[in-house]
Parts: C-alpha cells; sequence; structure tokens
C-alpha cells in the first residue's frame, strides 16, 4: 500500500515488464483506472520510470538491462504488503517448479501470497500450491526481446485477495504499424485465479 492510501482499500494495478526504453501510450489508456503501477524491471531509461511515476504512484525493481542511474534509484527486490496480500518482486524469478535459485530462496524466506517478476518475456499468470502463491509475469510491453505480442496485466487486490485479473494485448512486437484490426491490442481477456 503507498502512503496516503485506506488500509482496507480496494487497489486496482497495472503490471508491466521488460519495457526495455520503449513505453506505449496504450498503456496509459488501459492503465486509467489503476490506483498503482508495479513495474517488474528492465525499464531501458530512467525517462521512462519517470513517465510512470508521473502518471501514477510506481513500484519496481531493476532488471538485467537497466544501467547505473535505474540501480542507483530501484533495488533489486521488493516486498510489502498490499491490502492484505504479500508481495514479493524480483527482475529474474522463474516459474514453479523452475525458479531462480536467488528468487527461490526469497520466496521460502518471506513467503508472500503474489510473487511478480518479469524477464521471460512471456506472459504467465499460474498459481505455485507448493509454496501457496499465486505468481505473476506480465510478458514484455516494450519492443526488444524474442515475443511476438506486447502485453500487460491489470488486477484489483482487495482484503487479502486478488481478482479481476486481465491480461492485455498492446499488439505485435517490433516498431512496425499494426497490420489489423487491433491497432492497440483485442481487447483485455479475463484470467481465472
Amino acid at each position: 500500500m503507498l502512503e496516503g492510501q485506506d488500509a482496507e482499500a480496494k487497489v486496482r494495478i497495472g503490471l508491466l515488464s521488460d519495457t526495455h526504453g520503449f513505453l506505449d501510450d496504450a498503456v496509459f489508456e488501459h492503465f486509467a483506472e489503476c490506483d498503482e503501477i508495479w513495474h517488474a524491471g528492465d525499464f531501458g531509461t530512467a525517462e521512462l520510470l519517470d513517465r510512470l511515476k508521473a502518471f501514477r504512484p510506481t513500484r519496481g525493481v531493476y532488471g538485467n538491462v537497466d544501467g547505473a542511474d535505474l540501480r542507483a534509484t530501484l533495488p533489486e527486490d521488493l516486498a510489502w504488503e498490499c491490502e492484505g496480500v504479500r508481495v514479493y518482486m524480483t527482475h529474474i524469478g522463474g516459474y514453479p517448479g523452475n525458479y531462480d535459485r536467488r528468487a527461490g530462496k526469497e520466496l521460502r524466506r518471506l513467503r508472500p501470497g503474489l510473487f511478480v517478476c518479469g524477464h521471460s518475456h512471456i506472459l504467465k499468470v499460474v498459481r505455485d500450491p507448493a509454496l501457496g502463491l499465486l505468481h505473476m509475469n506480465p510478458g514484455a510491453c516494450g519492443h526488444h526481446g524474442w515475443h511476438l505480442v506486447r502485453t500487460l496485466l491489470r488486477f484489483t487486490v482487495e482484503t487479502g485477495r486478488i481478482s479481476d485479473a486481465q491480461a492485455i494485448e498492446l499488439g505485435p512486437r517490433g516498431r512496425r504499424p499494426s497490420s489489423g484490426a487491433f491497432p492497440t491490442g483485442p481487447p483485455s481477456e479475463p484470467i481465472v485465479l
């Protein structure tokens, strides 16, 4: 919970990662009703972080491509409580059953209800019954990388529960005009939690 918010408020989160210096204007449209933005690393530039912070309260961690300026501003790991949900965020985290060694140690130590990471450029929302957590990776919303479609996540945290999760496609990777019916991506898709 960011400073100034009620302890029992409902918080709408916009989650992104792997922007690699590119921030699509559509992000601001999709996150217009969000209370906070969380970025799971690989911002690419400090200016991108500044744009997000000017738009909404923003939390983030640095990623493997982020330079000294971002590493001086952002932590490698963040752990906090949001509306009764313990959250742990790092850039390189892996997935249930195949966590990065460092992240896995932190997950076992911190025991969060929600684990957020980036790095893979693959959108994935999956439960880890072994650790009793929900894993979220928003995929990549920048142009650099091997992903085919740029993606985001949006969800709500309220009284210890995560709900109303939606996967959002921003369109194809690559700095070419969109070729079809979804110039800023198709409608968001609900995720069953």
